[in-house]
């Protein structure tokens, strides 16, 4: 199957529509998280915790941001587990219905003056749904690429799903930028609803998309040679325990980096340094459109010198630009602010995503591809994506507004990544089809970089 010729028009049109299919899903997925992310740093702490005071109230909004980070897990072992039994195209569409349904939601929630502590417990389900089915999304949007895509491309066909991480973030940053065009009344009495309510319109467009699309080949030929893992979750455990774990610290730093710079920096810089809202969601929209082009880019890299050395050196320039970040930050010049998210978000923090995308879906046997990359991205999110904006107030706190701590505990994530993408595989090149060979159920590679070839070529 990984022989397919990319010169095939139907080949070419099954990855053009698996890509197109793949980025509006992740940014149904990431625009309902940016927006949410956007809403706590801003707005839901006096919607929903209005008797606390400021800090302590956006404090318990980003406490709700984090459950859905508490939940992900369980979503990468429910749909991981169904995406390797069911296939990847039911598992998109259902996660799909499932964020983009929840987010829409929360835009008709009542507000704590309406119905009291109800209102903030309506909040927190809906959160908890939201992140049950983006547990499984990114994953299947990147396989189901990944799975159709040239052997020597997959590196920037792999990446291309993160384009929609950015075109959700702008999405939302858009929608929230238009919404604080009302008056301050009228966008806390409603305007703060039409984008959570907007969630729908794209979510439309993307089941469009997802509902046309076809079973990747990979597993079309596992599930007629009846080779699907009855125990996807065991297995990957039994078979590519090292890699996983590799995995885990590579993203318990670049997620929690993410968060760092794109959300809790709206808190920083509107609450610590006094500067206007609408100034810092402008950069944010500035350094996430370059993304566009910085995300294939640094995909392609991936392809001509591998998938680590493009990670590592995302994680360390993250480590070594923080500082001046937020000095950047502190000259409250609005251009040098540009910069300095520039540097931090469209080239650090994006390095280390786009290669790391290929990077998890060959990491992991074709029998067990989903459920290993869902737990491998997923299982640190509490940690990693949902504490982190909440770690970095803490510190700024504890630092009597100086943010050296949030650069200390930044630093400390980047080297964390480094070292943990350092010691796993490097996987450019591992034959994505190698498990459907096996002619033996337990006979999948032991770990699934170096070693993972052997299976495909021993005959």
């Amino acid at each position: 199957m990984e022989q397919l010729s990319s010169q095939d028009p139907e080949v070419r049109r099954a990855v053009r529509n698996a890509t197109l299919s793949a980025i509006i899903g992740t940014a149904v997925e990431w625009y309902d998280y940016y927006l949410y992310a956007t809403a706590a740093a801003t707005i839901f702490n006096k919607l929903f915790f209005p008797s606390y005071d400021q800090l302590t109230g956006t404090l318990l909004a980003f406490a709700t941001f984090a459950i859905g980070f508490f939940v992900r897990p369980f979503g990468s072992v429910i749909f991981g587990h169904l995406g390797d039994r069911l296939g990847r195209k039911f598992v998109l569409i259902t996660t799909l219905l499932l964020m983009g349904g929840s987010t829409t939601a929360m835009g008709l929630l009542p507000s704590y003056a309406s119905i009291g502590i109800v209102a903030p417990i309506l909040l927190c389900i809906l959160r908890a749904l939201q992140g049950l089915g983006s547990g499984a999304e990114y994953a299947g949007a990147v396989l189901m690429v990944v799975e159709y895509a040239p052997p020597n491309r997959r590196g920037l066909y792999g990446a291309a799903p993160y384009m929609g991480v950015a075109l959700g973030l702008l999405l939302s940053l858009v929608t929230f930028r238009l919404s604080s065009l009302l008056s301050h009344e009228q966008f806390e009495d409603w305007g703060w609803r039409i984008p959570f309510l907007l969630s729908a319109i794209v979510v439309a467009i993307g089941m469009v998309f997802r509902a046309t699309l076809k079973e990747t080949p990979i597993f079309e030929e596992l599930k007629a040679r009846n080779k699907r893992s009855r125990a996807p979750i065991k297995e990957v455990f039994r078979t590519s325990l090292k890699p996983l774990l590799c995995a885990w610290g590579a993203r318990l730093g670049d997620n929690s980096l993410a968060y760092v710079y794109e959300s809790f920096v709206i808190v920083y810089v509107t609450k610590q340094l006094g500067m206007s809202r609408d100034m810092i969601v402008t950069a944010l929209m500035f350094s996430t459109t370059a993304q566009f082009v910085t995300v294939p880019g640094f995909g392609w890299l991936s392809d001509q010198i591998g998938r680590k050395p493009v990670y590592i050196a995302g994680a360390l320039l993250s480590g070594l630009s923080v500082f001046p970040f937020f000095y950047l930050l502190q000259t409250k010049n609005e251009l040098l602010i540009y910069l300095g998210l520039f540097l931090v978000s469209s080239i650090a923090k994006t390095m280390m995503t786009s290669a790391q995308s290929p990077w998890l879906a060959e990491m992991f046997p074709a029998r067990v591809r989903y459920s290993g990359f869902a737990l491998a991205r997923e299982v640190t999110s509490p940690i990693a994506g949902g504490l982190a904006p909440m770690i970095a107030i803490a510190l700024l706190a504890a630092g009597d507004g100086s943010p050296h701590l949030v650069a200390w505990y930044v630093v400390a994530l980047a080297v964390i990544t480094a070292v943990s993408v350092f010691l796993g595989p490097e996987t450019r090149g591992v034959p994505l089809h190698y498990t459907t060979e096996d002619a033996d159920d337990e006979s999948a590679p032991e770990t699934s970089a170096p070693g993972a070839a052997a299976p495909a070529t021993a005959r």
